[in-house]
């Protein structure tokens, strides 16, 4: 998915990425103790997108996980920081015993 904005800056996300990251508290828990680190989303797809009014998009994944909405303001942040996330995320699923192939979360 390519999210282009005004500032002329534009944004391709994997699909595996938007999951990994995904807003919802199933995800990131009601505090960041609480953050949950999603494995098994390599082939994760995207099969639908929603408008949230004029502020944000409900995501519908092909694993049915639809509960984050990405602000246009997180998608900036997403594509903005992407490779200390991702990074961030590798060095996670490595601690944790968990693989982006196989489901599982810690």
């Amino acid at each position: 998915m390519t999210v282009a904005f005004q500032s002329g800056e534009s944004f391709t996300f994997p699909a595996e990425y938007l999951r990994v990251m995904s807003p919802s508290a199933e995800v990131q828990g009601h505090s960041p103790l609480d953050r949950k680190t999603v494995g098994g989303k390599r082939s994760v797809g995207i099969v639908d997108l929603e408008q949230v009014g004029n502020y944000a998009l409900k995501i519908i994944f092909d694993d049915q996980h639809d509960t984050g909405m990405y602000t246009w303001d997180l998608l900036y942040q997403l594509g903005r920081d992407h490779d200390a996330l991702w990074a961030e995320y590798l060095g996670e699923l490595e601690a944790k015993g968990l693989s982006r192939d196989v489901p599982g979360q810690a």
